[in-house]
């Protein structure tokens, strides 16, 4: 029940961050989410309660306990329950009246085309190591002229990277071609984040296990990057403020209380990137030989 739900009642309260005609023009964009799990759910309901109106929403998963600490929509009373249904419900109970496309199998190279239809800005929410479909998703918007944002929750903190479709792509970027999973998990993390906020305060390393696709994670982060993301897409959607674009981004982490921007010409062949990447090799296969020694 929509209990006689208004668009301009239920979002006056951002006009005067935006103009009623900004507010307006939020209400007839459209925005691609995919993965709906640790910062992807936030981003929906972020972004719905910025009165964003309509949305193309994709994930395969149902909720589970593991889930917990950080996913928006994850609870008791939706445990087994397909994520794509439970953050539209979420979302539809911020604004009855959204536009919603949910892709319940997920995002794949055969619903490309129909989950990028008429979207004015893509967000990323995938898994981290969902490198495969990421990287075929960012390349269609290129292709495509539709501005692509991420936002990694990483330690106590958020990475955010932004790729205009007039400027570097992600792949130029990252440099993921023929790399196998672990190398690209390393390429990722640290094209994110090339300042590693995050990293000298990890209580437990032997939790990080690339090859496994597992890694710690805090709500701390996901919290962070919905925010993060919510600025950048409201500045992109509406036209107005600057957004930094890859080879640059920026970093915060909570816990060090530090800011910084990056800059990283040519992405991981940048010669300090280069480096960076010998180096976590390196801890990573020490980490992996101190996991063994302690079974």
């Amino acid at each position: 029940m929509d209990m006689g739900f208004d668009y301009n009642t239920a979002f006056s309260r951002n006009i005067g961050w935006v103009t009623e005609a900004e507010q307006d023009a939020l209400r007839h964009k459209k925005v691609a989410i995919a993965g709906l799990g640790g910062v992807g759910g936030s981003h929906l309901l972020t972004l719905a309660r910025l009165g964003v109106g309509a949305f193309s929403i994709a994930d395969f998963d149902t909720f589970d306990v593991v889930n917990f600490n950080r996913q928006a929509g994850a609870m008791v009373s939706t445990c087994g329950r397909p994520k794509v249904e439970v953050l539209a419900e979420m979302s539809r109970d911020i604004n009855p009246s959204i536009r919603l496309n949910a892709f319940p199998q997920g995002v794949t190279q055969e619903n490309l085309a129909a989950f990028l239809d008429g979207v004015d800005l893509y967000v990323d929410g995938l898994d981290f190591f969902a490198f495969d479909i990421r990287r075929a998703v960012f390349s269609a918007c290129h292709e495509m002229g539709i501005p692509a944002i991420t936002a990694a929750p990483l330690g106590l903190g958020v990475a955010f990277l932004y790729f205009d479709p007039d400027g570097m792509s992600f792949e130029e970027y990252f440099c993921m071609d023929g790399c196998d999973d672990a190398e690209m998990a390393l390429r990722f993390m640290l094209g994110l984040s090339p300042a590693m906020l995050q990293r000298n305060y990890l209580a437990d390393p032997s939790r990080v296990d690339l090859a496994g696709h597992k890694g710690p994670s805090s709500i701390a982060g996901c919290q962070l990057c919905a925010g993060v993301i919510a600025a950048e897409a409201l500045k992109l959607l509406i036209n107005r403020g600057d957004v930094i674009a890859a080879p640059r981004g920026y970093q915060f982490d909570g816990y060090r209380n530090r800011f910084t921007k990056t800059w990283r010409p040519g992405g991981n062949r940048n010669p300090l990137q280069r480096i960076g990447l010998w180096v976590a090799r390196r801890q990573l296969a020490k980490m992996r030989g101190a996991a063994r020694r302690g079974q």
